[in-house]
């Protein structure tokens, strides 16, 4: 079992900026690649971005290309994403995600809300 709990979300205005962290415990000897989804009221969950276990590969949606970052600790158990710029429409709560190399369900957290204000 891998449990992941979200932190750092809040409220920002617009242009401002925010770090999410996500701490994985559990069985986390094995590798994972993780990442930050957000979900909206009525929309469905979508990729925010995603890093590789090695932290060699990572991808962005484009609207957050150039303005976010992703990144993972050095104990490759936590994984955190830097927001900067930040636009009322990245208003959402944000989820962090596991994905076990060894292929199976993912792992999800409970999410962190964060609000852009105008």
């Amino acid at each position: 079992q891998v449990q992941l709990v979200e932190s750092g979300g809040g409220l920002v205005q617009a242009g401002g900026s925010l770090r999410l962290s996500c701490a994985a415990s559990g069985r986390t000897d094995s590798t994972f690649a993780m990442g930050w989804f957000r979900q909206t009221p009525g929309k469905e969950r979508e990729l925010v971005a995603v890093i590789s276990w090695s932290g060699a590969n990572t991808h962005y949606a484009d609207s957050v290309k150039g303005r976010f970052a992703i990144s993972r600790g050095n104990a490759k158990n936590t994984v955190y994403l830097q927001m900067n710029s930040l636009k009322p429409e990245d208003t959402a709560v944000y989820y962090c995600n596991a994905v076990p190399a060894e292929g199976g369900a993912d792992y999800w957290g409970q999410g962190t809300q964060v609000t852009v204000s105008s």
